[in-house]
């Protein structure tokens, strides 16, 4: 039983201690392997990860694809191109709450928070017990506010 929670105050220590990377929709099946892309996206191998993700997104319409690819690009300054992919991304699922928070924390950096708080709405309604999307998504804009 102590070792159990150990192990719980070690996990606990671990998620709340580093940054949170860039996820993507765990509950799909249809998805390609995308360890490698996340391992760059970590990384902030940027360059490497759109290289895959370029030839992935040629191969796939796959919402986790698009979402990635949104995420990075954003990463890289380019909003525009970034949010023609998270679109891309929810015409494929609505219900995708990673590409909701990313295209969210998108207009937080553009400054867009009427449309940022949108996507605080629509992330309500898909977790409504709530969820990391959502809470990452709200201290974004809780930053931006200055809170």
């Amino acid at each position: 039983m102590l070792s159990s929670f150990a192990h719980f105050c070690a996990a606990a220590v671990y998620l709340t201690t580093f940054p949170a990377f860039a996820v993507d929709n765990i509950e799909s099946t249809t998805a390609p392997d995308l360890t490698s892309v996340r391992a760059k996206i970590e990384a902030r191998n940027y360059a490497g990860a759109l290289a895959e993700l370029r030839d992935l997104a040629d191969n796939n319409q796959q919402a986790d694809v698009y979402n990635l690819m949104g995420f990075t690009l954003r990463k890289t300054g380019d909003y525009r191109t970034s949010l023609t992919y998270y679109t891309k991304a929810l015409e494929l699922q609505p219900d995708h709450k990673a590409a909701r928070e990313y295209l969210g924390e998108l207009y937080v950096e553009t400054g867009d928070l009427p449309k940022a708080e949108e996507q605080v709405a629509l992330l309500k309604q898909l977790c409504p017990g709530g969820c990391e999307e959502l809470e990452d998504l709200q201290k974004a804009i809780s930053t931006k506010n200055g809170n």
